[in-house]
Formats: C-alpha cells, sequence, structure tokens
C-alpha cells in the first residue's frame, strides 16, 4: 500500500472522509456487536487517538500491541486472555464488506445454531488468500496461498470468522508457515481436518459488495469511486 503507508496505518487511511477501519467498525456493530478488541502495531496512535474508547460508536475498544509480527494467528494469541466468552468474532483489519454480510454472520450464529462460521468471496483464482473448498455449505478443506492455477475452488477466505477459544491450543502447537508467521487459515485447517470441526461458509456473491485493501490499484479504485458505498 507504499506510498500511503509511509503516512498512515494501512487500516487509517481516508475513503471518502473517514478511515477504512471505521466503515468495519460501524458495519459489525450495526450487526449487533458491541465489543471490540483491536490489535495494533505499526503507526498504533493513528488508531488509539481515533477511537479511542469506541463511546463515541457506542461500543467499548481494548487494545492489544503486537510487537513482533509473527502472523495472524500471533496477533490472535494476544488476544487470549482478553476474549471472555467462548465464542468470539474475528476479521481482518483490510477487508470491508456489505453491511449484510455481518449481519448475516450473526444471525447464522444466534438464529441457525451455526457456531463456527467462516466467510468467503468469489475470486478468478485465490492464490493471494486462501482456497476454501466445500460440500454445500459446510468447509471440508482450507488451503492458504495456493499455488496459482493450481485450485479447483473459486472461492477465497475473506477474513471473517466466528470462532471458539478452542483455536488457541491449535494455534500455539502449529509450526511457523515458511513466511515464518503463525497463520489462522492452516489453524483452521487442522481443526478441520484433525479436530473434524464444521465450518458453515457465509458465501458473499458476485454481485455483493466486497473490498480488499491489500494492495494500491484495490484502494485506488475504491478512492476515486463513491458509488461502492451505496452498497453497504
Amino acid at each position: 500500500m507504499r506510498p500511503y503507508t509511509d503516512t498512515y496505518q494501512k487500516t487509517m487511511i481516508q475513503l471518502h472522509g473517514k478511515p477504512l477501519l471505521e466503515y468495519i467498525i460501524s458495519g459489525i456493530s450495526k450487526a449487533g456487536n458491541k465489543d471490540f478488541i483491536i490489535v495494533v502495531g505499526y503507526r498504533k496512535e493513528q488508531i488509539i487517538e481515533h477511537f479511542q474508547d469506541g463511546s463515541k460508536w457506542g461500543i467499548n475498544i481494548e487494545y492489544i500491541e503486537q510487537k513482533v509480527l509473527d502472523g495472524t494467528g500471533g496477533a490472535l494469541l494476544l488476544c487470549e486472555n482478553s476474549i471472555q466468552d467462548h465464542h468470539f468474532f474475528l476479521t481482518w483489519g483490510d477487508t470491508l464488506i456489505s453491511y449484510k454480510i455481518y449481519k448475516k454472520v450473526f444471525d447464522a450464529y444466534y438464529n441457525e445454531g451455526s457456531d463456527l462460521i467462516m466467510v468467503s468471496n468469489y475470486v478468478e483464482d485465490p492464490f493471494k488468500g486462501a482456497a476454501i473448498y466445500c460440500e454445500g455449505d459446510y468447509c471440508l478443506d482450507i488451503v492458504e496461498k495456493p499455488l496459482k492455477g493450481t485450485s479447483g475452488t473459486n472461492l477465497n477466505n475473506t477474513g471473517i470468522f466466528i470462532l471458539t477459544k478452542d483455536i488457541f491450543e491449535i494455534l500455539k502447537s502449529q509450526e511457523p508457515s515458511k513466511r515464518g508467521e503463525i497463520e489462522v487459515p492452516i489453524a483452521l485447517r487442522t481443526a478441520i481436518k484433525e479436530k473434524r470441526w464444521r465450518f458453515r461458509v457465509i458465501k458473499i456473491e458476485r454481485n455483493q459488495f466486497m473490498g480488499d485493501f491489500g494492495d494500491v490499484d484495490n484502494y485506488e479504485r475504491y478512492k476515486n469511486d463513491i458509488d461502492w458505498v451505496k452498497l453497504l
């Protein structure tokens, strides 16, 4: 995301008058969640100064600093003692989806009895993320960073989940990936293959909004086009 991240923390880059992270927090809070833990690191003061304790948005925020960049799993492990409930909601900080999807996730949990949930989005090739293989509405396998052109699925891991605290034991026993990181999708694969966890997959359809702010091209597109805001 350079050159923007030379000045901003990635989630605090402005989009039509407010930072990306504010859209994400607003969507999750509208779906019913009011207690947040935000893992911060690079330029953490930008996030903390903007959101403070969250009261402006009617929510509660706790901040935890990730001093060693050891992956999504490493970031999640820092939250273990702060998560009070057995189930919790997790999202990456650079993925924005239609607010309807957040609501659908919480509805599936509270009303359908789905206690393990992951969200997928359609891509031509999931080599940049994690390929999700499904049977009906349930995940059979998730493969982190598959080689380009090798996936037999167009479903990609969006980075939005409802998990249980049992994930922490898996993360603690996990060896670092080739990138030297503890990665949540790899832990989920272990949970599915070895622990027989059943993940309900909420699928974002092609015509539903999903914004990946992991690279400059995507950001430039959303920065220069305000029509997508109407799709939230």
